[in-house]
């Protein structure tokens, strides 16, 4: 059996985080720290950050290629006939926080997984593609919303008429926050364990996810950077920002793989905003800007 083209994989998420991280550099006009790594288990990563920017108050773009003789639990839940193998993990992750509450959150990822065969075992490599974006608003615009909605959703059409409504209602279902009864922000595509198209089409159009950030985000970003807001605006950002944490440390698998793994804790907590805050059953004033946010945080079809 031909072994499966990992390379070309690994090439292309270097490529896109390098792609990424210029244009943010451009858009913010201060270079990204780059922060390489080693993983003693096996694989590293580079980090690119910029903390406390004018337009991004944080942002991380990150690549990982992190390999392990065994599975974690996390990997094989939905898999125990995997466990036992070892495995190696690669992708492109990242979280961008704008200072201007006007310009929403968002978060990327794209990635491959491969659990390898065992010796001697009538087996052979298991792979599976997955990734997605979403956007996170504090005030929402109907404009912006629907922008990125058309985006992600061209950027599927041509591996498929079904896929952009699947992958919707996918990135609905699990950016939802249960206990709070609401989503994250206004969803995106998310879409994990694709393989039975095959390597290559699973492969493509995990490039076709990864290709559309920049133009489903940098458009909201240049409408919306140079809005005014105050200390009010600030304030329910951070609030808002508490939900975020909630999902991330709660529910978010890649945070719980990557804890799981012995992943590199900076890295992974990177996705954190630098600051948030908690009220104890504090509700916006009805009529406000800030009430507007909740007839948002619900399914509803944006194209």
């Amino acid at each position: 059996m031909n072994a499966l083209p990992v390379s070309s994989v690994r090439d292309y998420l270097t490529g896109l985080q390098a792609r990424i991280v210029g244009a943010l550099e451009d858009a913010e006009g201060v270079a990204f720290r780059a922060d390489e790594w080693v993983r003693p288990e096996g694989g590293g990563g580079l980090s690119r950050l910029l903390e406390g920017g004018s337009l991004f108050e944080r942002a991380g773009v990150l690549f990982s290629h992190v390999k392990g003789s065994k599975l974690p639990p996390s990997a094989s839940a939905h898999r125990p006939e995997l466990a036992g193998r070892s495995w190696e993990a690669m992708g492109v992750s990242m979280v961008l926080h704008p200072r201007n509450p006007h310009v929403p959150t968002t978060h990327m990822n794209v990635r491959m997984f491969l659990a390898a065969a065992r010796p001697g075992h009538d087996e052979a490599d298991v792979f599976w593609f997955g990734g997605g974006i979403d956007l996170t608003p504090y005030y929402p615009y109907e404009e912006d919303a629907r922008h990125f909605h058309a985006t992600c959703r061209d950027a599927l059409a041509g591996h498929g008429a079904d896929y952009y409504p699947r992958y919707k209602r996918w990135c609905d279902e699990y950016f939802f926050l249960k206990h709070r009864n609401e989503t994250r922000g206004i969803g995106g595509i998310f879409f994990d364990d694709l393989n039975a198209p095959g390597f290559e089409a699973s492969f493509a159009l995990t490039r076709s996810v990864g290709d559309a950030f920049l133009p489903s985000y940098m458009p909201i970003v240049e409408r919306r950077r140079g809005l005014p807001y105050g200390e009010r605006e600030r304030d329910f950002q951070a609030y808002r920002r508490g939900r975020y944490v909630e999902f991330n440390l709660v529910f978010d698998r890649g945070t719980l793989f990557g804890l799981q793994s012995g992943g590199r804790t900076e890295s992974i907590l990177l996705s954190m905003p630098p600051l948030a805050q908690w009220r104890y059953d504090w509700q916006p004033e009805a009529g406000t800007p800030e009430a507007e946010l909740a007839a948002y945080l619900k399914p509803r079809d944006w194209v």
